[in-house]
């Protein structure tokens, strides 16, 4: 049935639009402006500090979920005020800080849980719990601003800061391992890009389902084998991965040769 618009109703039709749009606005502003306005303002200080940071975090993935910075450093995010702003923030190097040093994991795992539960399972997380300043905590790897992922080769040359040759614990061999896994753990999340792709081109909907579930059981060793690197347990790591691969490439022959 077609709906013929007079006047009268299209007036009443745009009044209720209007009035939705205005609430969305209303009501979506702040909580957006929030997330953003610590950031805004540094912005337009080029003598701010940490310039760096700051451009950092515009190009994180925290930037593009809003999470501001005051999810991480503290502060007033509802004000352009610098006193305000700025009041409650601790410098990283205060104990109390939850961007200090110690902190750190606890704060990233806020957020990021399943990391930071793996992470607390590490010889790392029990040196840093008694005050070992020279331990990889999240930045290490993420940046401050958690915006990276390493390269196997930077992965391999952060640890050998400690475990080359002549490191502090020398383990020649665990340097080499984590580049040589990592390289691994990146070519089959790019199979995993490649699998889900093919999937997604397949009409028939009882031959997706059944192919989506396989795809689901592929991704559960690749979380694994993600939670041992937070653990640094390489063995696992390894086994994990092989898993993930052997899954991948049965899924790879289903969709290479669908069952007439």
């Amino acid at each position: 049935m077609r709906i013929a618009y007079t006047g009268e109703n299209v007036t009443r039709r745009f009044g209720v639009i209007g009035f939705c749009l205005t609430a969305f606005v209303f009501l979506a502003t702040p909580a957006m402006s929030q997330s953003s306005r610590c950031a805004d303002c540094h912005f337009s200080r080029p003598e701010a500090p940490a310039p760096d940071h700051l451009a950092d975090w515009d190009r994180s993935a925290h930037s593009r979920n809003n999470v501001g910075c005051e999810k991480c450093h503290g502060g007033d995010a509802t004000t352009f005020e610098s006193f305000l702003a700025h009041r409650g923030i601790l410098h990283s190097t205060n104990p109390a800080s939850p961007v200090n040093r110690k902190n750190l994991p606890a704060t990233c795992g806020t957020c990021h849980a399943g990391p930071f539960v793996a992470f607390q399972k590490s010889q790392h997380f029990a040196l840093i719990e008694k005050g070992d300043s020279r331990v990889p905590v999240c930045t290490t790897c993420h940046g401050g601003a958690g915006s990276l992922r390493p390269s196997p080769r930077a992965l391999e040359t952060q640890c050998a800061q400690c475990h080359g040759k002549n490191g502090i614990a020398p383990r020649v061999e665990r340097s080499e391992a984590a580049r040589t896994l990592y390289d691994a753990l990146h070519e089959s999340r790019d199979l995993m890009k490649s699998v889900r792709s093919l999937i997604n081109r397949v009409s028939d909907k009882a031959r997706r389902a059944q192919l989506d579930q396989a795809y689901q059981q592929a991704e559960v060793p690749m979380i694994q084998a993600v939670e041992a690197g937070h653990q640094f347990v390489y063995d696992d790591l390894k086994e994990r991965l092989i898993a993930a691969r052997q899954r991948l490439e049965a899924l790879l022959g289903q969709l290479a040769n669908p069952k007439p």
